[in-house]
């Protein structure tokens, strides 16, 4: 698979949705939660959605509850959460695992794209690798997720251009987002 058009994620209600529909967009795809001291990133996301969708953006929040059990709800739940706390627009798709034998290929194939530059400093980082380790069977490995709301760019070709974990500057975010709509 060469491009994230290759890939499906599941829809809230399960359904199948091939990220093929996107073709020509710049794509940010992040794992989320609504339990998460990076919850607020919410707010972000969609003042970036609204301003950047008419130029080409669209955002994809896969909500995950592998990172100290912060997504507890339902998809419905995680869903009102997120419209009626932060307003958001962008797609939600259903809850899944982006580490570990259950992960999405789609995540598979994104952290084969772009391993993990963490930049959590080295106290943050034990406390979240303790709480990830007493939620799932297996340890992390090198390139997996670290946290809630690390985003993968997408350029409009459908090739992974970028990677930023859930604490990167938002500014920086938005230029390479900016930057790609531009091209």
């Amino acid at each position: 698979m060469n491009t994230v058009y290759d890939f499906n994620l599941k829809d809230k209600k399960g359904n199948d949705v091939s990220l093929s529909e996107y073709k020509g967009k710049v794509l940010m795809i992040v794992n989320t939660a609504t339990g998460c001291g990076f919850t607020p990133q919410y707010e972000v996301l969609e003042d970036m959605y609204k301003r950047f969708k008419a130029d080409g953006l669209e955002i994809l929040d896969v909500p995950c509850d592998q990172f100290g059990h912060q997504a507890p709800g339902s998809d419905e739940e995680i869903s009102q959460f997120c419209t009626m706390k932060f307003g958001t627009d962008f797609p939600q798709f259903k809850k899944a695992d982006v580490n570990g034998k259950n992960e999405l290929p789609l995540y598979t194939w994104l952290k084969s794209q772009k391993g993990c530059e963490s930049s959590f400093d080295e106290k943050i980082a034990s406390v979240m690798e303790k709480l990830y380790n007493e939620s799932n069977d297996e340890p992390r490995k090198k390139d997996d997720i670290q946290w809630n709301f690390t985003k993968f760019i997408i350029n409009r070709q459908g090739e992974v251009v970028a990677r930023f974990e859930a604490n990167a500057d938002m500014k920086q975010v938005e230029e390479c987002i900016s930057a790609l709509l531009k091209q």
